[in-house]
């Protein structure tokens, strides 16, 4: 599925200048059709699985409790 530059901005939450920046400097591949540019929204799916998978590392990282530290002493 091909999509413009605006919406596949709005699908990976960055500035439309900036999707036309990676565009001319290759990291986006996207075809041009004589008016605008058109972007396979396939290319973003390998984006999107680590950005998912980055955000469920992050929660598992901020809901583990921080271990007891076996070198600290109880001076009571």
């Amino acid at each position: 599925m091909f999509k413009t530059v605006a919406e596949t901005a709005k699908d990976i939450s960055m500035p439309e200048d900036q999707v036309l920046r990676y565009i001319y400097a290759g990291r986006i591949k996207a075809v041009h059709d004589g008016e605008q540019f058109l972007i396979n929204s396939a290319q973003f799916d390998t984006y999107h699985e680590q950005l998912e998978r980055i955000k469920e590392e992050i929660e598992i990282w901020r809901n583990t409790p921080i271990p007891e530290d076996p070198d600290i002493k109880d001076e009571d």
